[in-house]
């Protein structure tokens, strides 16, 4: 498995941006597909974005597109997640999460396509 820490979430006001990075153990990690979801208060954990291991292959939720976009520094074994005009509804803690192949299924991988989990990063936006 990889070990995977997140980073970048913080406090910012509607209509701002934020920048997320998750930065993974693993030498092997440019053959992995890659997502990130999420997990509001009360909610269950939603999918959010996922890439492909060279990056040719992005899908997000409705809920984010146009506004998120997921990319990956395979040199620096590194994915982010760069969120704008982002909502009070975006209010939730981020999870990176690492696949078990180097492409997922689907333009909603369910979380059970991802083997190995980030411990979370919380992003609060303020109306």
């Amino acid at each position: 498995q990889v070990q995977l820490v997140e980073s970048g979430g913080g406090l910012v006001q509607a209509g701002g941006s934020l920048r997320l990075s998750c930065a993974a153990s693993r030498r092997t990690f440019s053959g992995y597909a890659m997502g990130w979801f999420r997990q509001a208060p009360g909610k269950e954990r939603e999918f959010v974005a996922a890439i492909s291991w060279s990056g040719a292959s992005t899908d997000y939720a409705d809920s984010v597109n146009v506004r998120f976009t997921i990319s990956r520094d395979n040199a620096k074994n590194t994915v982010y997640l760069q969120m704008n005009s982002l909502k009070p509804e975006d209010t939730a803690v981020y999870y990176c999460a690492a696949g078990r192949t180097t492409h997922y299924s689907g333009s909603y991988p369910s979380a059970a396509q991802f083997a190995s989990w980030g411990q979370g990063t919380q992003v609060t936006v303020s109306s």
